[in-house]
């Protein structure tokens, strides 16, 4: 990393743009510290990639980047602090989604990325499979991860009317294109280079970095994009019946996050199947108070019921990146869903078109401390498919590939 480091020369005013808490184990924490112990005082500013998650706490911030005065870290607000930096025509977006959809789209960054006056800025990350983008990082993690809210809201619908099973695991689609024409045509004189981490598990199950790859074009992304669907992909002979899902509370507090349980997993979820999600942390449905109250008032209930809401409702048509989650967030009625939180009452998970199960119950039956990822049998002869941490993976059916 430190080789790679100098051979970027000397630099004066050094911009970092890292992931926010819910990518720890991306270990861009742990290459933040080695930037700063490499830059030291010419680090002048790190901005945690936030999009429209919540600021990280104090206690995030010192566990993530150990060793890295708080401050240097200064806090994304997506609604305030953005800057549009050029429109890509809505002819293109026309192109690129078949007619779907013609509407224009700004290009976004915060203003400390674009007009901060650094000399380098270093955009550390995960690559692995995404519901929105296909493989996340590259661009995304500026023009998502710094955006605002009208880039931000439009690109998520972009992936979504595209659909999300042609979308997943795929490094080339209609939104990774709709940045990369951004990226090229606004962002070429900004001196960004991307460390890109690719995350796997060792023959222990212990997640480690399985490549490591720094550049400044998109060969650098398209490299760590090939070894992460040999990593991160999971592919199943037949359909999975019961799938549990088990969310890291530290990690995961809201479904705008939790439901990567469902994302992840909707390709290798057999018809009628049964998905249990285990989320102690669960306390909120999204972490934007505004998109927290149209995913209550809205639901999970399928892309019809969405779309139909989002003709009638201008509110939910401000705001389409929650229209866009609320699609993904469903299984379209072919599976169900069932919560099990640690902080939402019965109520409010059924409210929004979930199963609710009691968490106690469920985790004496589905022991994470007992359960290895991948396949169960448990006393009782039930068979499950396990999954300790969905962020790090995508999995599928070969049944559902072949379509």
């Amino acid at each position: 990393m430190n080789y790679a480091l100098s051979k970027l020369g000397d630099r004066k005013k050094v911009l970092v743009v890292p992931p926010d808490f819910t990518r720890y184990h991306s270990r861009a924490g742990d290459l933040t510290t080695i930037i700063y112990d490499y830059y030291g005082e010419k680090l002048t500013d790190i901005l945690p990639a936030l999009g429209t998650h919540a600021p990280m706490s104090d206690t995030e911030l010192e566990e993530m980047f150990r060793g890295v005065p708080k401050n240097l870290f200064r806090v994304h607000d997506w609604r305030q602090d953005v800057v549009t930096i050029g429109t890509v025509p809505g002819s293109f977006v026309s192109e690129i989604t078949n007619g779907e959809l013609s509407y224009d789209w700004p290009a976004q960054l915060n203003k400390l990325v674009y007009a901060g006056g650094h000399d380098l800025i270093l955009s550390v990350g995960q690559v692995v499979p995404h519901e929105v983008i296909g493989m996340a990082n590259y661009n995304k993690n500026l023009l998502v991860g710094t955006g605002g809210p009208e880039g931000i809201n439009k690109s998520h619908f972009v992936g979504a009317v595209y659909g999300m099973e042609r979308i997943m695991g795929k490094a080339i689609n209609p939104v990774r294109s709709l940045l990369n024409k951004a990226a090229s045509e606004f962002m070429k004189h900004l001196p960004i280079v991307y460390i890109h981490t690719v995350i796997g598990r060792d023959d222990t199950g212990k997640l480690v970095i399985r490549g490591l790859f720094i550049g400044d074009d998109e060969e650098v992304f398209k490299l760590a994009a090939e070894l992460s669907i040999k990593v991160n992909f999971t592919i199943v002979e037949t359909p999975l019946k019961k799938v549990v899902v088990y969310l890291d509370p530290s990690e995961f507090k809201s479904t705008w996050l939790g439901n990567k349980s469902v994302y992840r997993t909707r390709m290798a979820m057999a018809d009628n199947g049964e998905l249990i999600v285990l989320a102690p942390g669960l306390k909120e449905f999204g972490e934007d108070k505004e998109i927290d109250r149209l995913i209550r008032k809205y639901g999970y209930r399928g892309t019809p019921a969405t779309l139909k809401s989002l003709k009638e409702n201008e509110e939910l048509a401000k705001n389409l990146s929650a229209a866009a989650h609320l699609i993904h967030g469903s299984s379209e009625g072919r599976f169900s869903i069932t919560y099990c939180p640690g902080k939402l009452s019965k109520e409010e998970i059924e409210s929004v078109n979930f199963s609710y199960a009691d968490l106690q119950q469920m985790l004496k039956k589905y022991d994470p401390g007992k359960l290895k990822d991948g396949f169960n049998k448990l006393d009782n002869g039930e068979e499950i498919f396990y999954i300790s941490n969905p962020a790090v993976g995508l999995w599928a059916s070969k049944e559902r590939l072949s379509e």
